[in-house]
């Protein structure tokens, strides 16, 4: 079994590069001024070794007597070394000098063509300084021939130990400056990661079942405040999907519950006939009549397990013929047969703002538009007494088609008007099939209506009594002869 890797976390290592950075670039800054302040002192020493042997020309022939001394006016790491042809070098000291104090070696350059100055190590390599020579030539000042050569000297101890102790001072800021770097990195990344600190939290919360929680937001221009901003727009989206899902599987609960009690009875008084028929138990006289009950309840249970099948495609968005169809001929048909098939309740066909209605194009699947129609003629014959007038009014309202069913019965009170649409829904308490219904007609037809990608809602008829009105767009109002179906 592998072994989980164990990662570095993002604030550790952003203070480590931080900080690594920070130590790589002032150790290079370090090693390029302790470069240049040795180029610099070695450019005086230089200039000083020029000086000397301009100083020294004059009295050298001082220096050609063995035995001579520099004076004491020289500073100590300061030597001349003369050399003749085919003679020993011969080393001349300050007199303040010890003649044990190191010297340079000279034997590995050619004093004769050694015109600039260059830098040597001393005899004593392992105890002595490094060394910066310049030689110049002994000429004889009458006949102008070359004698030998004299090699000016001085220690490059002074500057060694100014260069160490520059570098040390140095290094010892730089020590400073990156312990305070490292500290203030830490603190500008925790400050800076504490947002996502902050959505870790949040995820928790949420892992454990609050989905109402969200993260803290900052500046959109800011990459936290961004993150922060899609990750609290996801979960509002995340948020509305489970109360969406929640809603729905409550309503389907609802539903089914609904939909069982529904037929239940109609089950139960089918079985009762069912079992006193085979006990024996219904007269010869009166079997007519119970056939006739059985009968009456099984088509009322094939009605309402045909909505239910209605409702069921509705919601699963099955695809709808649209066509071009005008609205105001529906209606108008819907009338006629209500005059028709029930003469006691006088229909008239009117617009939207009285008088007579012209056409009112839109695109839809007429097939269920006339549903929609004859299911508010059925809810209006069913709930209202015999004489009860309707109107059927038809116009326009902006880009929309408008079609209003009114009756003029007794209405529904304003606390059921919101709900009058909702599945298995009865504004009266019985449950009788003769007064209530199955509750599914208007269901049906705000789901038709929603699929045309219209609008429905129930109003109280001026006067006394309900309307229903629908909104559907006009054809061409969405730029096309043929909408889409509805998602």
């Amino acid at each position: 079994m592998a072994l989980p890797q164990r990662g570095i976390p993002l604030s550790r290592r952003l203070v480590v590069i931080t900080v690594g950075l920070l130590a790589f670039g002032l150790t290079m800054g370090t090693f390029a001024m302790t470069v240049v302040l040795a180029d610099r002192l070695a450019d005086v020493m230089d200039d000083e070794l020029s000086s000397i042997a301009e100083q020294i020309d004059p009295g050298l022939q001082g220096l050609l007597r063995p035995g001579a001394s520099l004076s004491e006016s020289y500073r100590d790491g300061f030597v001349v070394i003369v050399t003749r042809d085919n003679a020993e070098p011969e080393i001349y000291r300050p007199t303040s000098a010890s003649d044990t104090d190191p010297v340079p070696d000279i034997s590995m350059i050619n004093i004769s063509q050694q015109t600039h100055p260059t830098t040597v190590h001393s005899v004593d390599r392992a105890n002595g300084p490094a060394w910066r020579i310049l030689s110049q030539p002994i000429t004889d000042r009458t006949t102008g021939t070359v004698q030998g050569y004299f090699t000016v000297a001085l220690s490059m101890h002074t500057i060694n130990e100014t260069l160490s102790d520059f570098t040390a001072r140095v290094l010892l800021v730089d020590t400073l400056i990156i312990v305070l770097g490292g500290l203030v990195a830490y603190a500008l990344v925790k400050q800076s990661l504490r947002p996502l600190r902050q959505i870790e939290h949040t995820a928790g919360a949420i892992a454990a079942g609050d989905l109402s929680q969200r993260v803290p937001e900052g500046p959109l221009e800011t990459e936290m405040g961004s993150l922060a901003n899609s990750l609290n727009v996801m979960l509002s989206h995340i948020e509305g999907s489970f109360e969406a899902q929640r809603k729905s599987e409550e309503k389907m609960r609802r539903f089914v519950s609904d939909a069982s009690h529904e037929l239940r009875t109609p089950l139960a008084t089918v079985q009762g006939y069912g079992e006193l028929y085979r006990l024996g138990g219904i007269p010869e006289e009166e079997l007519p009549g119970a056939m006739g009950r059985i009968e009456s309840e099984a088509h009322r249970m094939g009605g309402l397990v045909s909505d239910l099948l209605q409702l069921a495609r509705l919601d699963e968005g099955h695809p709808i013929q649209y066509t071009r169809t005008d609205l105001t001929q529906l209606a108008a048909d819907a009338v006629g047969d209500m005059n028709a098939l029930h003469p006691d309740r006088p229909a008239s066909l009117v617009g939207l703002r009285g008088g007579t209605p012209g056409p009112v194009v839109a695109t839809v699947d007429e097939n269920r538009i006339r549903q929609v129609l004859s299911n508010l003629v059925g809810n209006a014959i069913q709930h209202t007494p015999s004489g009860t007038a309707v109107d059927f009014a038809v116009g326009a309202d902006r880009d929309y088609a408008i079609v209003e069913v009114r009756d003029h019965g007794p209405g529904v009170p304003e606390e059921h008007l919101p709900r009058i649409f909702g599945r298995f829904h009865r504004v009266d308490t019985s449950r009788s099939r003769e007064s209530g219904g199955s509750g599914l007609g208007l269901a049906i037809v705000a789901a038709i209506v929603e699929a045309h990608r219209g609008t429905v809602e129930a109003l109280t008829t001026p006067g006394g009594g309900l309307t229903i009105r629908l909104s559907i767009p006009l054809a061409g109002t969405n730029g096309v002869e043929s909408a889409p179906p509805a998602d």
